[in-house]
């Protein structure tokens, strides 16, 4: 698996007031081009500041990041801008739909703002919502609000799709397939996906997980047996 993400010795301190806080220290790791991987830790591990400076939200300290023979981490203000817009993929934990929007407008809203956007209505399909596509977000349950925050990412047809702790607001079998989704792009699309999580029985289903611990990444694990999210139990 060719080496997709890389980030080299990437530190990142906070400055709040007179103290400082180092948010990552040092933290170094690769993820393979259409991987599923899973970042996991404790709440305030490093994990969503991880995924920030990935997602060009934030930048770093120290270090360097890569995605594919780029340097995200020496873009300027539009550089970053650009990256997040065409390259990057982001699901919440919150769905942050339009309300006043329809599934499909939501879709076809972040399609609009692409170079090479994918078909919205083809998206919400392959998520299975094919039936809901003209109802408006109070209309439909959380998962199905997260399925379609997902069509939304996955219709900018973006070269990462990043994910910050997907199932927190969701029962656990909604939760599961969510997961399931999200490992069947990595699985049938090629797709390159990072998930991030404090739930470690999560780890099974990924490729590659790596382990983080006081803004430090403490481990870095390639699975060769991942698990179907149907059999992960939590």
């Amino acid at each position: 698996m060719s080496e997709f993400v890389r980030f080299e010795h990437v530190k990142k301190t906070y400055h709040v007031g007179e103290v400082d806080i180092q948010a990552l220290q040092d933290a170094t790791f690769t993820v393979g081009k259409g991987e599923l991987c899973v970042i996991v830790g404790p709440s305030g591990a490093g994990k969503t500041t991880l995924l920030n400076i990935l997602g060009g939200m934030d930048t770093l300290t120290e270090g360097k990041i890569f995605l594919g023979d780029s340097e995200v981490s020496a873009y300027n203000t539009r550089q970053l801008t650009t990256y997040r817009r065409y390259d990057i993929g982001f699901v919440f934990q919150f769905y942050n739909l339009v309300p006043n929007l329809t599934a499909l407008e939501n879709v076809e809203l972040a399609a609009q703002i692409c170079k090479d956007p994918l078909d919205a209505a083809e998206v919400l399909k392959s998520v299975g919502l094919e039936k809901r596509m003209a109802n408006f977000p109070a209309q439909l349950s959380g998962g199905e609000q997260q399925r379609v925050a997902i069509a939304r990412a996955l219709a900018k047809n973006p070269k990462l799709l990043l994910c910050d702790e997907p199932t927190g607001a969701l029962d656990y079998a909604t939760g599961k397939a969510i997961l399931k989704l999200l490992q069947d792009m990595s699985r049938q699309k090629g797709m390159t996906v990072i998930i991030i999580t404090h739930n470690s029985a999560l780890t099974a289903m990924a490729d590659r997980v790596i382990r983080v611990k006081n803004g430090m990444v403490v481990s870095e694990e390639i699975n060769t047996s991942p698990v179907p999210v149907e059999e992960i139990e939590w």
